[in-house]
């Protein structure tokens, strides 16, 4: 088994951290459920853009559930053991939903690029059916992409320290604690999140330059922000997304001399900050 981390000096501190967390998980959760809700009660929002973003909310409650009341757990009732299996589950769980959003986020900056660029073809492109079709792709491609990840370290021998340094298990995480060569699960993990997170955050931006061009092309600056404006949720949502992922893995990467606050914070910040700004971005910019 493993151990989660806690913040030295902080114990005391558990029961408050714990409800501020779960205060930020009840929002996510009721937040994503009523995008949810609204988009299937409402027939006038049944469009691919609403598709893409219902799938991004059961992404989202997927995610912090899949790791949120563990985590309270360990607050509220010291709960600090993982056993191997779960943590191995959980971790898989984390970076292929991650994955899987990724894609769905790329989907929607398709979904922008072809209302802005080709809106005549854009009811004949982006049919209900393309809709399903490409969230299936994206769920086979986070899967099969990120599976390899626990399978590569089932193999290895963890003898020295058990302690994480989240409350929740991570790759890079449970791969510094093997005392084996781990050049195989380095190699495939950073592979896997530069064909995933890392094309799709490129071609995302190649989106929104072409968005871009389009955009200026228009004769008055009043036709260039009303167009414009229709991309401000989704730009949002990634920056939400990609600000915490790529500021994990520095910390990861550089920052292995920093305060266990530190990672501890940013890890917190990976799962829970986009699961509950993505509702409210859209609830807020969406008039429908």
């Amino acid at each position: 088994s493993f151990i989660l981390a806690s913040i030295p000096g902080l114990e005391a501190a558990h029961f408050w951290m714990a409800i501020f967390l779960c205060s930020m998980y009840i929002v996510a959760v009721a937040g994503n459920c009523a995008v949810l809700f609204i988009v299937k009660m409402e027939p006038s929002l049944h469009a691919p853009m609403y598709f893409f973003l219902c799938m991004l909310a059961a992404i989202d409650l997927a995610l912090s559930t899949s790791t949120v009341p563990r985590v309270l757990s360990f607050y509220w009732f010291n709960t600090r053991e993982i056993s191997f299996g779960a943590c191995l589950v959980q971790m898989f769980l984390i970076h292929s939903l991650s994955a899987i959003e990724s894609s769905v986020l790329l989907a929607m900056a398709v979904d922008r690029y072809v209302a802005i660029c080709h809106p005549l073809r854009h009811a004949a492109i982006l049919t209900n059916t393309v809709t399903a079709k490409i969230g299936l792709v994206a769920m086979a491609r986070g899967v099969l992409f990120f599976l390899p990840l626990p399978l590569l370290l089932l193999p290895l021998p963890f003898c020295s320290s058990r302690e994480l340094s989240h409350s929740f298990c991570l790759h890079q995480d449970v791969m510094n604690l093997a005392c084996a060569n781990t050049t195989p699960s380095v190699v495939y993990g950073l592979t896997a999140i530069l064909l995933v997170m890392g094309l799709d955050s490129v071609l995302i931006c190649l989106s929104y330059i072409l968005i871009l061009k389009a955009v200026l092309r228009l004769a008055s600056w009043k036709e260039r922000l009303k167009v414009f404006s229709t991309c401000v949720a989704h730009i949002c949502v990634v920056l939400a997304f990609y600000v915490p992922l790529i500021g994990l893995s520095v910390v990861h990467r550089f920052g292995r001399d920093l305060a266990p606050l530190v990672h501890i914070t940013m890890g917190n910040i990976y799962i829970l900050v986009p699961t509950v700004l993505n509702p409210i971005i859209y609830g807020v910019r969406t008039k429908q």
